[in-house]
């Protein structure tokens, strides 16, 4: 690993922006419709994802498999990393240890969620229309709120964070300058997917998704 770690890490940064930006779309657009349009626009957009051509796959491997590396590799770099903002305590090296800390609860938070959806529907708990009472059931456990929360704004951050370090690394944003205008712009990104996510969150508390809510109700009952 350490023979290889230049290598390596430039693979994980790359497979960071393409399956996470896929993924934080995704589920940004799919959630969001949610807020738009109540359940059957949850249910038409979630419609829309599944009846594209090879879905299976195109989430497989561009998305998944991706991001499962990712992810376990970057434990291994965050168990590595020396986080050091005792002694230095300016912006990038809070920035450097924010993106490590909000990897890991990334990587818990996509573990437990895909647990609570993607899984359920695989071994037909619950169905493709019944996610939308799943997730109304989710939210309104308040332990689940809090640690959905949590989740979504740590992974939007590890995203916009992981952007703007993905054009530094890359020489993409060369310079002081440039990779001021760059943090702004991926905080801005930060604030304004996270605000989607939020508001995509509280909407499925709604007394809309209550139907078929009941039918993934043992769900909640985890905590």
């Amino acid at each position: 690993m350490k023979g290889n770690s230049y290598l390596s890490r430039k693979i994980h940064s790359l497979l960071g922006v393409i399956p996470l930006s896929l993924f934080i779309v995704e589920h940004m657009l799919t959630n969001y419709a949610a807020f738009e349009g109540g359940p059957q626009g949850f249910k038409d957009s979630v419609k829309f994802l599944n009846d594209l051509p090879l879905v299976f796959f195109l989430e497989l491997f561009g998305i998944w498999l991706p991001l499962l590396f990712h992810g376990v590799y970057g434990l291994y770099v965050a168990y590595q990393s020396n986080i050091n903002t005792g002694r230095f305590q300016y912006g990038r090296n809070w920035a450097f240890a924010a993106q490590r800390i909000s990897g890991v609860i990334t990587f818990i938070f996509v573990f437990w969620h895909l647990y609570q959806t993607r899984y359920q529907v695989m071994i037909g708990e619950v169905t493709h229309e019944q996610l939308g009472g799943l997730m109304h059931d989710i939210t309104n456990n308040g332990f689940y709120l809090v640690f959905y929360i949590i989740g979504v704004v740590a992974a939007t951050f590890h995203f916009s964070n992981g952007m703007w370090a993905f054009l530094v690394s890359w020489g993409i944003t060369v310079g002081p300058r440039a990779q001021r205008i760059s943090s702004r712009i991926w905080m801005g990104v930060f604030v304004l997917v996270s605000l989607l996510f939020l508001l995509s969150l509280f909407s499925f508390r709604g007394d809309e998704f209550k139907e078929a809510a009941s039918l993934a109700s043992y769900m909640t009952n985890l905590v």
